[in-house]
């Protein structure tokens, strides 16, 4: 029961940081001239990921963890500072653009596109899985998929713009 609760607290607290640093960096790069684009879904991200976290509060505070979900979500956490860190001030929760800077291509940018959402779709997954609740994890994992799916095409379209102007 405590470990469970000391895990859900954790990351109740960091997606609050998370939040905070997201919002902080956010007005910082629109002060220099950046701007949103394809804000309409932001709300369905947030909704998500609210009644994720309020479930696995509901449904898995009291419960065992299962050692090796919990290592694959600490793996998680570790690629998630490794973007977090890379990213640095151009970190957000939302699609900023700041017209005429480069695109990211170091850390795990060289591997990936979207890191980030590598790491979303391990950990909406893996939580539910550290408390052995695999049908909360398929379920919330069905409607993250639809999400990111407008999320991913409308990120991919505003970095397309980046890449054209970037063009000699």
């Amino acid at each position: 029961m405590i470990a469970a609760s000391t895990l859900l607290a954790f990351v109740t607290i960091e997606r609050l940081g998370e939040l905070l640093l997201a919002r902080h960096n956010t007005k910082a790069l629109l002060a220099k001239g950046a701007y949103e684009a394809a804000p309409g879904h932001y709300v369905f991200i947030v909704a998500l990921h609210a009644a994720w976290l309020a479930g696995l509060w509901v449904l898995a505070w009291d419960k065992p963890i299962e050692p090796g979900w919990l290592a694959v979500f600490i793996l998680l956490q570790g690629l998630r500072f490794w973007v977090l860190g890379t990213l640095g001030k151009r970190w957000t929760t939302r699609i900023i653009v700041l017209p005429g800077s480069p695109l990211v291509r170091t850390g795990p940018y060289r591997f990936l596109s979207h890191p980030n959402y590598v790491v979303v779709i391990g950990e909406i997954a893996v939580l539910p899985l550290c408390f052995g609740l695999i049908w909360y994890a398929l379920a919330f994992s069905a409607l993250n998929a639809l999400v990111l799916a407008v999320r991913i095409r409308e990120e991919n379209a505003a970095l397309s713009e980046l890449r054209h102007d970037a063009m000699p």
